[in-house]
């Protein structure tokens, strides 16, 4: 065998290495994967099957008002909605000090076989004017984030002179 015939093969067996050490660590990852869906998008893809329950995903979109419910056991259930579907969320643990109704939110967890949603992690939003970045592009998609922005705004006292004031103030 010559030389180059050698470093070929060398080349070769390092590539195929590569791609079987690739091809392992994409294996052991796939059930860490978790999307992000809509109500909107939970209830189209389980409609065409394409989501199966105990299926572990992110949902987000707004906690529904009046929705909110505490239960003797330590449970809490709310609904999380887009505007256009909602959907039943079961979570057991400690809210977010910033988990309020009409805000954001992002919860994590499996959907369960009647369409409900049972959360292990629940994420809100950290101030007035932050929204998790899938939720926002999701209301972005369904003209509804300038509704939801003025909707907030008027529940927390904001108005225009006060924003112009403190974007005048600012140093950004």
């Amino acid at each position: 065998m010559t030389r180059k015939q050698q470093r070929t093969m060398l080349i070769l067996g390092a590539l195929a290495f590569l791609g079987i050490a690739a091809g392992l660590i994409l294996y052991a990852l796939r059930d860490t994967l978790v999307f992000f869906y809509t109500p909107s998008e939970v209830s189209e893809k389980l409609a065409e099957k394409q989501l199966a329950p105990g299926a572990r995903l992110r949902l987000g979109g707004l906690v529904e008002k009046g929705s909110v419910k505490l239960l003797d056991d330590g449970e809490i259930r709310f609904v999380i909605t887009d505007t256009a579907r909602e959907v039943p969320v079961t979570f057991k643990g400690i809210l977010p000090d910033l988990f309020r109704e009409g805000q954001g939110v992002v919860a994590e967890g499996r959907l369960q076989p009647d369409g409900s949603f049972v959360a292990d992690t629940v994420l809100a939003k950290h101030d007035e004017k932050y929204m998790p970045r899938e939720v926002a592009d999701a209301l972005k998609e369904k003209g509804l984030w300038q509704h939801v922005q003025n909707e907030q705004g008027a529940a927390n006292g904001n108005d225009a002179a006060r924003a112009a004031a403190a974007a005048a103030s600012s140093p950004y």
